[in-house]
């Protein structure tokens, strides 16, 4: 049997059903089915106030669901909560590191939380560190890292159980490309290797380097799930030209492209086509506009084509 015929068979790591939340008489989650099998890597998308933090909040067990039910580890939630945090590694969006104690310390004592040997923590915290590349940092206390060390240092401590579920919120928020593009490496290494996780994060260009299925929720309900690159390629196609120019005249070329195989996506000033098979018109505005951009698609268009380009308030 294959890789791909046992994950298949095998059980999930998560189970949800009708996962529904409301706060007082606001519906926040309505009714989600999903599940996570092991050895994938999914990203759960969304505006702000779509109800990700929400659904992982509830996953974690700390916040109780109005209806639905949870299955993690094929054990139910609530019940079982203790049992269940034991196999989940979780990278917060907000830093929460010891800051009295040193790098090494700060994992430690995460350890012991989980009842490991101090001497198995010792080598699982060193092994770790070498592998987030803060392995001259072990001495230092937590204010004198910069805010891509302590990120990687978080996801460290994620791991310190060696977890069957790593759930990562925003893992790289407010980084520099540099750090992101370290801590990217790193998880992708995990994810070659097997390790099951759970990833919100509003870097497009991280959930299509990371996941290998996205779900993406809206007013706290999926509206549409799969592989990245196939979700991109049928829902938006293969390349976007994005005009700039006044409404009017954008109006106009929107006109002309009645026969051409596109959707058309149009702001106030500018008109972005999302082509499904080149057509002669497209190249006459390709070269006719010096304001175009084109590109391949990607799951940042595919995004702002499902959920819209208006601002949402959390």
């Amino acid at each position: 049997m294959n890789m791909v015929q046992a994950t298949k068979k095998a059980r999930p790591i998560v189970e949800i059903s009708g996962l529904t939340k409301h706060f007082g008489d606001r519906p926040v989650v309505k009714g989600l089915d999903f599940s996570i099998l092991p050895g994938e890597s999914v990203g759960l998308l969304g505006p702000n106030g779509a109800g990700k933090t929400t659904t992982i909040r509830m996953l974690l067990g700390l916040v109780r669901p109005t209806d639905g039910h949870i299955r993690v580890f094929d054990i139910p939630l609530p019940g079982h909560l203790r049992k269940i945090k034991q196999r989940i590694g979780v990278s917060p969006q907000m830093d929460n590191l010891d800051p009295d104690l040193s790098v090494l310390e700060n994992l430690l004592t995460y350890a012991s939380y989980f009842g490991i040997r101090r001497s198995r923590a010792r080598d699982r915290a060193r092994s770790l560190l070498r592998f987030f590349a803060l392995e001259n940092r072990s001495g230092e206390i937590i204010e004198h890292l910069s805010g891509g060390q302590r990120r990687r240092l978080l996801l460290a401590r994620a791991l310190i159980n060696s977890p069957d579920l790593l759930i990562l919120d925003e893992p790289t928020v407010g980084l520099d490309p540099q750090a992101r593009h370290l801590i990217w490496e790193r998880l992708g290494a995990l994810r070659r290797h097997g390790t099951t996780m759970l990833l919100t994060s509003h870097y497009m260009e991280e959930v299509s380097s990371l996941a290998t299925r996205v779900i993406i929720i809206d007013q706290g309900e999926i509206i549409a799930g799969g592989e990245p690159g196939s979700m991109v390629r049928q829902m938006v196609g293969m390349e976007v030209l994005e005009v700039s120019d006044r409404p009017d005249e954008l109006k106009r070329l929107a006109a002309g492209l009645k026969s051409c195989d596109v959707e058309l996506d149009m702001t106030k000033n500018r008109l972005f086509i999302y082509v499904k098979s080149w057509c002669p018109e497209l190249e006459a505005i390709a070269l006719s506009h010096r304001q175009v951009i084109k590109r391949p698609a990607s799951l940042e268009d595919l995004f702002l084509k499902l959920t819209g380009r208006t601002l949402r308030e959390d």
